[in-house]
């Protein structure tokens, strides 16, 4: 094949280069970091480490998946949604922190409109995932949200969506 179509082999190998680098770029069962030290104790820090979120176009969930000390195992994109509103199911959050075997996560998702203040169904999702977290016995450590030009949004600090609760086993 090589000697009949050099054009297409050099295609090709040009774009399996390119697969290898994206997937050494985002391993591990759809992440889009490698694991580091880093510690997210504050919405500041999660927001450092997703900063592209602030310029994306459409609303985008990912999960922070936690060591204990809430060091960083990985970065996983749940879902991917529309300018105002990204679809979830708490199955799909939790199911990259149970595959990695992370007692804990932090969520975070950006508002492309600027503005980080949670929207009823935000705060719908985060009660259903805290409950469904505190069955599977995953600690949430927070819902940030992030958006241009504002300062990162903490549900925990907020203690909205439950945080605040003092019946949660979790603080």
């Amino acid at each position: 094949m090589s000697g009949h179509h050099p054009e297409l082999v050099a295609a090709l190998q040009a774009n399996l280069a390119l697969l290898r680098e994206v997937g050494l770029r985002y391993s591990t069962a759809g992440g889009n970091t490698t694991a580091d030290n880093r510690v997210m104790d504050s919405p500041e820090a999660v927001a450092a480490l997703n900063v592209d979120m602030q310029e994306l176009v459409q609303e985008q969930l990912r999960v922070i998946l936690l060591r204990t000390k809430q060091t960083v195992i990985d970065v996983v994109t749940v879902y991917q949604g529309t300018v105002n509103a990204a679809s979830t199911r708490s199955a799909e959050i939790l199911r990259p922190a149970i595959l990695a075997n992370a007692p804990g996560i932090i969520v975070v998702h950006n508002h492309p409109s600027g503005d980080p203040e949670p929207s009823g169904s935000d705060l719908a999702v985060t009660r259903k995932l805290l409950a469904a977290a505190e069955v599977m016995d995953i600690q949430v450590f927070d819902h940030v949200i992030v958006a241009r030009g504002a300062a990162p949004l903490s549900m925990a600090r907020r203690e909205l969506a439950g945080f605040g609760d003092p019946l949660r086993v979790h603080p």
